[in-house]
Order: structure tokens, then C-alpha cells, then sequence
């Protein structure tokens, strides 16, 4: 009695800081969703943070759980894990998300750009690291994840920039007026930006809940249950709702300065990127993704235009997220040791 106690316990813990990095990851990631789009006035920021907010709700439930079997079963190997230490293997699993949450709140402090997936990846390295060595971590899906995470901003730069140049071909004899036209369709490109990154992102969280329901024994497998699905989607869709304000000036203004085509080209342009990397299962980052398509969409205009020193700190974090993350996990799971080290 005791023992499925100490289980339930675990499990609601577990739970409760899973979608606690959900919401944190909606509110840091609202800015990639509804940033062009404020920027450019097609709707105030009340309307497109409550619009993005149903869209990231319904994102989830409409494109499968590739992305959640990829993060659940591709990154660390849980069927090696020893049933006997059962306290062992949930803890690297909550140093993981605190590595994450920690990470994801330092950058929107600083009002940084920056990917709750690398976070929540480098945080479940980082703690399998030190809780087991290299020896449980299945290398060859951290590298598919990994690839995704590299390819999918180079894509968003290319699609970014064909997109603007195929836009303004296509419009090239329209009247001034085809201003209006684009702020009205921009409304559309942002709710397939908004229904892509629920389906992607919502479904990391899935499978890190999953994943460690198995570990604890309450599911017999890896099955991805109704109730996973609608509380990461209510969760990433309560954080959209929120709003990122730091990070959304500095995606609306500070690399380019965007009128209602870039805007529209841009997430058009992300939300094609991130649909197809969570149809195929891969988890990407959609700050990186939206990031570059608003620079691949202000080079195709002018590359002087760009802001490339803003730029260039946004790419620092990308590539020290991953190690930073690692190292916050690794040393939350130590602490975790030290203070119940019987668990």
C-alpha cells in the first residue's frame, strides 16, 4: 500500500511539472506563433494570442503522435532501465524537465529566442548522463532529433526566401491595396503556424509523461491515452494564451523590420517546415524555425536589411541550449541524489 502510494505520488509530481513545461513552453513559444503578426497590426495582440491559443489546443488532436513516440521511446532507452530502481530512473526524469523549465525561463528573462525542444532534449541527456552513463542513451535517435533540430532552420530559411520571391512575382502588377490582402491572409497563415506547433510541440510533453508512466508501472506499455493528449494541448494552448512579450518584440521588430508580406511569407513558410517535420516525426524547435524564415524573408528582400547582430545571438543560443540545459538536469538530478539518496 505503501509502495503504490509512494507511485501515485511520483506520478501526479511528474505530471504536474510535465505540463508545467508544456505551459512554459506555449508562453515562450507564443512569441514564434503571434510576433509577425501583431507586428504588422493585422490583429491586436488579445485576438491573435486568444486565436493562437484555440489553434495550439486543437493542433494535437488533428496530426497523430509521431513527434511523442520519437521524444518517448527514441532518446533514452527505457526498457533497460532495472524495475528495482524505479526511484532512480523517475528522478533523472524530473531533473530533465526542471533543466528544461529552468532554461526556458532564463531565456524568456532575457528576452532570447530559444528552443524548449533543445532544452527538454539537452535536460534528458544531461540527467541519463549522470544518473547511467552513455550506455542508455540511444544515440542513434538523439541524432535523428539532432538533424531535425539542425535541417528544419535551414529549411525555414530557404522556404522563407522562395516564398517572399514567389509572392512577389505572383503580385508584382497588383495595386497598393495588396496590403490589405495580406493582412487578411496573414490570419490564416498564422492559424496553420499556430495548429503546427501545438501538433509538434504539445506532443514532446505526451511523450515524456508516457514515458515515464511506463517507468512507474501504471502503463503496461507505450500508449499514448485520450487524457495525455488534451492535457498537454490544454497546457501549451493556457501558456500561447499568456504571451511571451519579451520574446515577442524582439521576433517582430529586432531582426527585420516586417510589413504584411514578409509576415505572411514568413509563417507561411514555418508553418509548412513544422507541419512536415510532425507528420514525419521529428521534433523541431519553432523558435529556430521561425526565426529563420523572418531572416530567409528580409535577405530575399535585402540582406542589409537584416539585423544580423540581433541574429547572431539568437543562433548563440541555439547551439548552447542543448549543453546548457544538460548541465542544469545533471546538476538537479545530483541535488535530487544528495537530498533523498534511498529513493
Amino acid at each position: 500500500m505503501l509502495i503504490e502510494g509512494l507511485i501515485l505520488l511520483l506520478a501526479i509530481l511528474v505530471v504536474g511539472l510535465a505540463l508545467f513545461f508544456d505551459y512554459t513552453n506555449g508562453f515562450h513559444d507564443a512569441a514564434n506563433v503571434v510576433a509577425t503578426i501583431i507586428a504588422t497590426g493585422a490583429l491586436s495582440p488579445r485576438k491573435a494570442l486568444f486565436m493562437a491559443a484555440i489553434c495550439e489546443f486543437i493542433g494535437p488532436f488533428l496530426f497523430g503522435t509521431a513527434v511523442a513516440q520519437t521524444i518517448g521511446k527514441g532518446i533514452i532507452d527505457i526498457s533497460a532501465f532495472d524495475p528495482s530502481q524505479t526511484g532512480l530512473s523517475i528522478s533523472l526524469v524530473i531533473a530533465a524537465l526542471i533543466g528544461a523549465i529552468a532554461w526556458n525561463l532564463i531565456t524568456w528573462a532575457w528576452g532570447l529566442p530559444s528552443s524548449s525542444s533543445h532544452a527538454l532534449v539537452g535536460g534528458m541527456i544531461g540527467a541519463v548522463l549522470i544518473a547511467y552513463g552513455p550506455d542508455k542513451v540511444l544515440w542513434k535517435g538523439v541524432l535523428y532529433v539532432i538533424s531535425f533540430l539542425i535541417l528544419t532552420p535551414v529549411l525555414g530559411l530557404i522556404f522563407g526566401n522562395l516564398v517572399l520571391k514567389v509572392t512577389f512575382r505572383l503580385s508584382r502588377n497588383a495595386p497598393p491595396q495588396i496590403s490589405h490582402f495580406f493582412n487578411r491572409v496573414q490570419i490564416l497563415s498564422s492559424v496553420a503556424l499556430s495548429l503546427s506547433h501545438g501538433a509538434n510541440d504539445a506532443q514532446k510533453t505526451m511523450g515524456i509523461i508516457t514515458m515515464s508512466m511506463v517507468i512507474l508501472g501504471v502503463f503496461p506499455d507505450f500508449h499514448i491515452p485520450f487524457w495525455v493528449v488534451a492535457s498537454c494541448a490544454a497546457s501549451i494552448a493556457l501558456g500561447t494564451a499568456s504571451g511571451g512579450w519579451r520574446i515577442i518584440k524582439t521576433l517582430g521588430s529586432k531582426i527585420y523590420r516586417l510589413r504584411s508580406v514578409h509576415a505572411f511569407c514568413a509563417q507561411t513558410a514555418s508553418a509548412t517546415v513544422i507541419l512536415g517535420a510532425a507528420l514525419l516525426g521529428g521534433p523541431v524547435s519553432t523558435t529556430h524555425v521561425v526565426s529563420s524564415s523572418i531572416m530567409g524573408v528580409g535577405a530575399g528582400q535585402r540582406i542589409s536589411a537584416v539585423r544580423w547582430g540581433v541574429a547572431k545571438n539568437i543562433i548563440l543560443a541555439w547551439f548552447i541550449t542543448i549543453p546548457a540545459s544538460a548541465i542544469m538536469a545533471g546538476l538537479c538530478f545530483l541535488l535530487i541524489r544528495m537530498a533523498h539518496p534511498n529513493f
